[in-house]
Order: structure tokens, then sequence, then C-alpha cells
């Protein structure tokens, strides 16, 4: 057999490069249609749970919600997984191929209830409200794996599509026991989004933070008549907050302190003999973060020292920061761009305008670009969450949907109005076509799993993860 000319092997070779990519871009579209064919009943479940608004640990009518939606789709679902009751995992699989996880939070906070109107205006006063999307969050990521389900079951491609409902991400960071049950253990690669106010591939980190309580206890006495009897478990609390206060100069500008004082006493006349405060330390890096937690701490014990009380100090729970993943984002950015930007009426730029103008903000209506990959910084500034600590367990490729209007301040009655209507739907279903495709791409292509793998492996170096949780089961009778 004569040997082919080099031009014919390298025009073969063309054509079938092309034809690969052609089934890919095929797939790719009919994960887009299939998100379509769902999405009214995504957006309906997403308002089911945005009306729900339950707060950590509690979010009962919401898991049942999203772990009954899974079930009628095919999903294999366990229930009350890693010792929480509204946690649960949604499974399917088929053949030989790679485990694809994805992550959907579904928690509300305290005290944010809303219409889906452009001023404040509480559906229940002082009653939770989803003001970080988490209605939206978790359903478009259920609606992303329902889409990989069915391809999976058509033959398209096989493996393991895993989707994770974790609850509790705003307190007490429900994942933590989720990753200690070992969940995570046999995932490839995670897939993770969250709403925001613009549209970009996620490469950033987060801070790392420890929540703990901390309890002084002293001796009651009357304030008036016989106070050298007393032994004032209020002085210390006063001690310790001036003394976290004063440290705050020393500290590092990627470090953040916050405290919310949730007993000083109940009566003015009284010696208090019992205070409770509330702590939480963060920073850039888990050890800039662990440095700063020892010495408050310290603080502590030296603020019962000074008014002659006892105190206990209690962790909560702590979380990593986020260990991005470029080579994910890369992927998910061409996605992006290849899906375009989400497009809005006239009615919902007024809406987003007039949520700016309740807000104090600048009425520049909503992005609707798709912005570029940015670099990934050293000392990013932010929140904190609990996708750190998965991140640091499987491969992470994280996203941000626009979901509310530029500017509009986070965990606010702005992003409940939102997130119940339909600037925030139009988000959700956004999030959950290119959540879709970029599992497509992962299905379809091992070495990208391999490339996503490999920076993983770069960045968390010889770090041995472990988590920052007390022993015994999670918080769930906590007083929120």
């Amino acid at each position: 057999m004569k040997k082919l000319p080099l031009l014919l092997l390298l025009l073969m070779g063309t054509s079938i490069t092309l034809s690969a990519q052609t089934n890919v871009d095929a797939l790719k579209n009919q994960a887009i249609d299939r998100v379509e064919k769902h999405s009214a009943d995504l957006i309906a479940l997403s308002d089911d749970i945005w009306e729900y608004a339950e707060i950590a640990f509690k979010e009962n009518q919401s898991a049942k919600a999203l772990a009954d939606f899974a079930e009628m789709h095919g999903f294999t679902v366990k229930r009350g997984v890693g010792e929480i009751p509204t946690a649960f995992t949604a499974e399917y699989s088929r053949g030989d191929g790679p485990t694809i996880g994805i992550m959907g939070e579904f928690d509300a906070l305290p005290g944010l209830s809303q219409e889906t109107k452009p001023f404040k205006s509480p559906l229940v006063e002082s009653a939770p409200g989803h003001g970080c999307g988490h209605n939206l969050f978790g359903v478009a990521s259920l609606g992303a794996a329902i889409t990989i389900k069915e391809m999976i079951e058509s033959g398209e491609f096989e493996g393991t599509i895993r989707f994770y409902g974790t609850p509790a991400e705003e307190k007490f960071f429900g994942k933590l026991w989720m990753i200690r049950a070992g969940l995570f253990d046999d995932i490839d690669v995670m897939m993770d989004w969250h709403p925001s106010a613009e549209t970009s591939a996620n490469v950033q980190s987060s801070l790392a933070l420890v929540d703990f309580l901390v309890e002084f206890y002293g001796q009651a006495a009357h304030a008036s008549g016989d106070p050298w009897n007393g032994r004032s478990a209020g002085d210390a609390l006063e001690l310790y907050t001036d003394g976290i206060n004063m440290y705050r100069e020393h500290i590092k500008p990627t470090v953040r302190i916050h405290y919310h004082i949730q007993d000083a006493g109940k009566v003015v006349n009284v010696v208090p003999d019992y205070s409770k405060i509330w702590v939480r330390v963060r920073d850039t890096k888990r050890a800039g973060m662990q440095e700063v937690y020892e010495r408050v701490m310290a603080m502590a014990e030296g603020a019962a020292i000074m008014a002659n009380v006892e105190h206990q100090v209690s962790l909560i729970s702590g979380i990593h920061e986020v260990l991005p993943n470029r080579t994910g984002g890369a992927a998910l950015q061409a996605n992006l761009e290849t899906l375009g930007t989400i497009e809005y009426t006239p009615e919902e730029e007024e809406f987003a305008k007039a949520i700016q103008r309740a807000t104090g903000k600048e009425e520049v209506g909503i992005d609707m670009e798709i912005n570029p990959l940015k670099e990934t910084a050293e000392h990013p500034m932010g929140g904190s969450t609990d996708v750190g600590d998965v991140s640091f367990v499987a491969p992470t490729i994280r996203l941000g949907v626009t979901t509310a209007p530029k500017g509009t301040p986070w965990h606010s009655w702005a992003v409940v109005a939102t997130g119940g209507m339909s600037i925030g739907h139009k988000g959700l279903v956004y999030a959950s076509k290119a959540l879709s495709m970029t599992m497509v791409d992962l299905f379809t292509n091992p070495e990208l799993i391999e490339q996503v793998k490999a920076e993983f492996h770069e960045r968390k170096g010889d770090y041995e993860y472990e988590g920052m949780i007390p022993p015994g089961p999670p918080p769930l009778d906590f007083e929120q």
C-alpha cells in the first residue's frame, strides 16, 4: 500500500477534528434545547423555594421540593446525608465515564422578606428572604443535572451525573459535614455557580472564615445595693469587644473581624452573670485567618481575667478559601461567549433602575455583558463560601450569572425582589444552559478533565485538607 501524501493526511486530520467539534457543538445545542424545554417547570420550582424562604438547617420544604423534582426525573435520591435532614444527593449513572458533580444551595437569610417590587416592601415583617438568590442557585444546578442525565440516558455519552443539595451555606456551612461523610470523594470535577450582578466564569478565590461563640460566666448581684458582690460577664464582653476593635489597627488589610452580641444581660439593675458574643474572623488565606483566630481567642481569655469571670470558646465551623481553576474557567468562558448575552425588556430595565434608585446606586440598569476571563487575584476581597472546602477536595469550576441589577447590595431586600421575578428567572435559565454546555465538554473530552485535575493538584500542592468543624453532628438545634 502506497503512503498517502502528507497534504492528504493533514486534510484528513483536519476533517476528523472538524467532525468531532461539530458533534460536540450539536450536543451543546441539544443541551440548550433541553434546558429550554424544562424552563417553565424550573422557574415554577424556583418561585416555590423563593416563597418557602427557609433558613439554615430548617429548609424542609425547599429540600423536599428539589429532591422530589429530581426523583420525578429519574434520579436515585439519597436524603438526609451527612447527618443533615435537609441535605441530599441525586444521581444517575450509565456505562463507563467520569463522575461529574454539581452543587445547589437553597437556604434563605433572616429578616429579608420582600415582595417582587422595586422598593422595600416585606411580604411578612421580619421573615426570611432569599437575599443571596439561592432559590435560583439550587434549581438552575438541578436543571443542568437533569439535562445531562437525559443525554446520558439517550446514549449521547456515558458516566455519572450527581447533584448535591447543600443546605445551610449562609450560616453553618453544611458542605463541611457532607465532606466529612465522604460524599465528594469520588468526584472527577465539580460544577458550581452563584447569582451575581454580572456574568462571568469565576476564577477568583474567596475569604477563609472561622465562626465561633465566646461566653462569659460571672456572679450576679444587685447593681446598686451590693455591686461589689458581683462579677460582671457584661464587663468581660465589653473588654473583649474593646480588645477586638483596638486590634483592628494592627491586622493586615486582607483580614475582616465581625461580631454580634447575642446576650449582654437582661435588666439594668442586675450585674449580669452571663454574656455571649458570636464572632467571625476572615482572611484571604486559611493560614492568615488561623493566626488572627488564635489571637482573638487569647483576647477572650484576657477579658475574662480582667473581669474576674470564667469564659468558654466554642467553635461552630470554619471554611477554606476557594481554590480557583482557570482551566475549567476557560472552558466555561468559551460557552458563555457562544451563548451570548441575556436580553432584557424595557420593563425589566426600568425595574432594575428603580431598584438602584431605592438603594442609592447609579441608575445604570442591568449588566448585560459577558465579562472576559479575569486574572486570578492573589488577595481578592468579598465574601466566603463553603464551596471553598469542596474545591480542596475536588477540582471545582465556578460561574456567576446576572440575576440582579448592577451595584445591588447583596444580602438585601433588593436581591430578594429580583430573584422572584423575570430578571432572576432569566439568570436561572441562562446558568443552567452554561453549566450544561460545560458538562458536555467534560463528558466528551477526557483530556480536559485531566487538565482540570492537573491544575487542581498543582494549586493544592502537598496541603492536606482538614475540615474545621467540631466533632459530633451538625448544630441542627442551634439558636438562630
